[in-house]
């Protein structure tokens, strides 16, 4: 059949089913709580040449709905069928881009020769490394970081590697859960397989193949479309984690958005050097890597939800991506955490975009959900490494209404898990689970509140790992900032211990661990949110009554408005300042120091330093600044950058000449 318009969308919808019989397949038959419950994975049909054409439509991860295989598919050497090739190495060819995540492809031939290739990852709990669950923002180089398995045929033409599958076995926590993932990922690309063979015997191999071209094409044309609707010129945007190591100071990432006709160029320039810890990102430059443009696929989509999501969405962006910096580490930098930065450059990428077009996107999003995981024994003294499910919070109040409560925004499809599945296969007593209040910014529109977990642990020597831990310190932004995050232990007793951004402890029976994710911001000034929504929110159980006066200026008594004591509260608080964003009081102190013109003296100077030393000197520079007092303009600032930098140089003669 010739492939016209409407042919291409039953080719596409076609696809999209294949995809998602993929993602459920995958969903349906893995054994870890984080893949079936969760749903971490992701699962793409790709083009000979790499290129994601086909993904589920509301399945697991949608991060990788761009992603290109090239990098990996082109080192091997030759394909069979019954091929299946695998691999978690981040820098071989930085398509996995953490350890757990666990790739595999594998060709699909029609008539003798390949059409395309069934793709897809999964998060696993643990592959071993240094902690349990093997990623912490402690850990300084990839080998601390679990199993690394370079692109190799785990299957070749239908027979097991044997050998390969004992290494994957011996160097993990929890081998049996592990296979069972890996046996559920076979599966679904066996089933994504055989899919498409039937869709090409339906179509055709060469309309097929055409089609698959034109589904590309027509995703590009909608990105176009929608970036011209978009003010041509320049925004800047930063966004940081509260901390570049245990402990240390702010992780900047900076994005200037370029916006020229139908074309973006997202320049990530300014952002921090590589870290001696885990949030680099393993981009390799890529200048359409899905990770450095997640946030433009969450924007386009945003502005027009009939987008088709595929490699065509990202053909009219291009990305820069400095070598030796968060955004594009070099090997052997520790990448585990690199979810967190992740997630830190997609609020950067949509607060540039709001700046373009602020009456059609929303405030900033949390940008530290935590994805628990505890390991522990269980009453037959068995180990049990598993992941509880996400704590984070809600999306962003937006121009025409609340943000999301407790998910959305970048929370993706990821899911929580249900308590009763937590408390069967892991052994905690979840004593609370459900929205923290007062957590979700002010705003004329509310931003969406977080969530709270609280369990009891049951054993010793367990440990409990919260990654992407943040928002302790800065708050998202918005027309009001949300509320801060907390990890505590022995929460509201003499006891209580405050853990910050630590993401890693350990516990014994009795302990109780509460984690309370960041809430996201509000939209607006808070006193032109409607008496009558705040007094709803109180009747839920999402703001409390001192909240309502606090954050509001709505007081109510006995249930009811004082619409007279309301009217004096409003009148009495601050006017707006004209500001798109509150950024919390926090943030605002540091960049009253850190400034945009500060950063770009620092950026500079560490641009012409090896990688080794940038981290490193960063934390020289940082150390000097706070003992200095404030400048008074930029040129007073310049001067005390100037004498610091001078200073540096003296104390560490060895970085002399080396740039």
């Amino acid at each position: 059949m010739a492939i016209d318009g409407r042919n291409l969308q039953i080719l596409a919808n076609y696809c999209a089913a294949a995809a998602d019989a993929m993602a459920f397949t995958l969903m349906r038959t893995a054994h870890s709580t984080f893949v079936k419950e969760t749903e971490d994975f992701s699962c793409q049909i790709v083009t000979c040449e790499g290129l994601a054409f086909a993904s589920p439509r509301s399945f697991g991860a949608p991060w990788y709905s761009g992603i290109d295989y090239a990098p990996v598919l082109t080192l091997i050497e030759d394909y069979q069928e019954g091929d299946i090739c695998i691999t978690n190495d981040s820098y071989a060819g930085n398509v996995a881009t953490h350890s757990p995540d666990i790739h595999i492809w594998k060709p699909v031939f029609y008539q003798g020769q390949i059409a395309c290739f069934v793709v897809g990852h999964i998060h696993n709990t643990d592959v071993g490394g240094a902690v349990p669950a093997s990623l912490s923002r402690s850990l300084t180089e990839i080998v601390q970081e679990g199993l690394r398995i370079p692109p190799i045929k785990i299957i070749s033409g239908g027979q097991l590697n044997e050998d390969v599958a004992r290494i994957m076995r011996l160097n993990v926590r929890a081998p049996d859960q592990n296979w069972g993932d890996f046996n559920a990922q076979i599966a679904s690309v066996n089933i994504g397989e055989r899919k498409v063979q039937e869709i090409i015997a339906r179509f055709g191999i060469d309309d097929f193949l055409q089609g698959v071209e034109g589904i590309l094409d027509y995703a590009e044309q909608q990105a176009r479309n929608i970036i011209a609707t978009i003010p041509d010129g320049e925004y800047f945007y930063a966004d940081y984690a509260d901390e570049d190591t245990d402990g240390g100071y702010p992780c900047r990432i900076a994005v200037t958005l370029r916006v020229t006709g139908e074309t973006l160029e997202l320049d990530y320039t300014g952002s921090d050097p590589q870290l001696t810890s885990s949030l680099n990102m393993p981009t390799g430059g890529r200048e359409r890597h899905p990770l450095a443009l997640v946030g433009v696929t969450y924007v386009l989509s945003t502005l027009d939800s009939r987008l088709l999501l595929n490699a065509g969405t990202l053909r009219p962006t291009r990305a820069i991506l400095p070598a030796g910096t968060v955004m594009n580490c070099e090997e052997p930098a520790a990448v585990g955490m690199r979810s967190l930065t992740c997630a830190v450059s997609q609020i950067a990428t949509l607060g540039a975009f709001s700046l373009a077009v602020p009456e059609r996107l929303p405030a900033n999003s949390p940008g530290g959900n935590s994805i628990v995981n505890i390991k522990t024994v269980d009453a037959q003294s068995r180990t049990v490494v598993a992941s509880i499910g996400p704590v984070g919070g809600g999306a962003g109040g937006t121009p025409r209404h609340d943000g999301p409560d407790g998910s959305g925004g970048l929370s993706a499809f990821l899911k929580n898990t249900p308590v009763e599945i937590n408390e069967a296969e892991v052994p905690i007593r979840v004593r609370r689970y459900g929205l923290y209040p007062d957590s979700g910014g002010a705003g004329r529109y509310r931003g969406g509140l977080a969530t709270v977990m609280e369990f009891e642990v049951t054993a010793p020597n367990t440990v409990v790992t919260a990654r992407n831990r943040n928002r302790s310190v800065f708050a998202s932004a918005g027309g009001n900032a949300g509320k801060n995050s907390r990890f505590q232990t022995h929460p509201d007793t003499e006891r209580q211990v405050e853990h910050g951004n630590i993401d890693v402890i350990k516990c014994g029976p009795g302990d109780v661990v509460r984690l309370i994710g960041p809430g996201a911001g509000g939209y607006g000034p808070a006193r032109e949110r409607s008496p009558q929504s705040v007094l709803r929110d109180v009747q839920c159980g999402f703001v409390t009554v001192e909240g309502a006066r606090r954050d509001y200026g709505v007081v109510i008594v006995d249930g009811d408005i004082d619409a007279f004591e309301t009217e004096i509260t409003r009148s009495a608080m601050p006017e707006p300042n004209g500001e798109h964003f509150d950024y919390g009081s926090a943030r605002s102190a540091f960049e009253a120091v850190w400034t945009r013109a500060r950063y770009a003296i620092l950026t500079e100077f560490l641009a012409t330093l090896p990688v080794v030393w940038r981290h490193f000197l960063k934390h020289q520079v940082f150390a000097a600044v706070s003992t200095q007092p404030t400048p008074q303009d930029e040129q007073q600032m310049a001067r005390q950058m100037a004498e610091i930098l001078h200073g540096l140089t003296d104390k560490f003669p060895a970085i002399r000449g080396l740039g």
